[in-house]
């Protein structure tokens, strides 16, 4: 099996557990064909993130139990889908990323200069 790396070419790292995030709701933004909308970016939320994405009809905010989505705030750290980050980022609403728990597939549509711009948290030189 192949590992998963990160935007920074180390093994890609949890983004979190609670609430639990990911396509395959395994904490991290591992992605597959399957993933139709590349959940690979780990952000923590902001209300600019939360209300851009609401606008563009991607409700995070609301809890919705029969699927078992405990609805999201400010602060919660979640995978995001790539292209929907790159849209934040355009118009000004980018979420802050954690770059040990980017994929690194999110390379494919933005430079690892652009993401270390919105980093939490800077890699050691």
């Amino acid at each position: 099996m192949k590992y998963a790396l990160n935007v920074l070419g180390l093994p890609l790292e949890p983004c979190s557990l609670k609430p639990l995030t990911g396509f395959f709701r395994d904490g991290c933004c591992n992605t597959s064909p399957e993933d139709v909308g590349r959940h690979t970016v780990c952000v923590q939320l902001t209300r600019e993130f939360l209300a851009f994405s609401m606008a563009r009809g991607n409700d995070l905010s609301t809890p919705r139990p029969e699927f078992e989505f405990p609805g999201l705030k400010p602060g919660d750290r979640w995978c995001v889908c790539a292209a929907r980050w790159v849209e934040a980022l355009v118009e000004g609403a980018a979420a802050p990323i954690v770059l040990a728990a980017t994929h690194e597939d999110v390379l494919e549509l933005v430079s690892l200069e652009t993401l270390v711009d919105y980093a939490l948290e800077l890699p050691p030189i």
